[in-house]
């Protein structure tokens, strides 16, 4: 079984999004454990969204700093892109526990990406973070079906 944690800034908002990504956590929960941790994010302004990006990753390593055994994998367009496949088979490798790391609306900051440089891309175009925390999740899901022979891949 999957011992993984989703690490964020903010909320789903959207309906829709909340939606997708609840059903998929449910599908996975026969064959994951998954810990959703939602940060709060910092309001900003034009001129000080760099603070609040800072600001938020001190809020991450300081969560992240509590779970040191723990393998911290950044979602980041520059990461790894991995096949369904490669995703389930590097899962089900973990011994220990994951947790997957989505910035907020600025990103991470630069503390963040210098600190945890396994870095995983959904795809090389930036998403929302909304929507990223979707399609992880949806692959999650797949990686799981995959490792337990199901036929939810193809």
């Amino acid at each position: 079984m999957f011992d993984l944690v989703i690490l964020t800034i903010g909320k789903l908002k959207e309906k829709y999004f909340s939606e997708a990504y609840d059903e998929y956590l449910k599908r996975s929960l026969p064959y994951a454990r998954i810990e959703l941790v939602e940060l709060e994010p910092e309001a900003f302004g034009k001129s000080d969204a760099v603070k609040a990006k800072k600001k938020e990753g001190e809020r991450l390593l300081k969560f992240l700093a509590k779970r040191a055994e723990a393998t911290v994998m950044i979602l980041d367009e520059r990461g790894k892109e991995f096949t369904s496949v490669e995703l389930s088979q590097y899962l089900e490798k973990q011994n220990g526990q994951l947790i997957f790391v989505i910035g907020g609306t600025q990103g991470l900051s630069e503390e963040m990406l210098e600190k945890y440089p396994m870095k995983l891309a959904l795809s090389k175009m930036t998403l929302p973070h909304e929507l990223a925390r979707v399609v992880l999740a949806e692959q999650i899901y797949r990686a799981a079906t995959i490792a337990k022979g199901k036929s939810y891949h193809h």
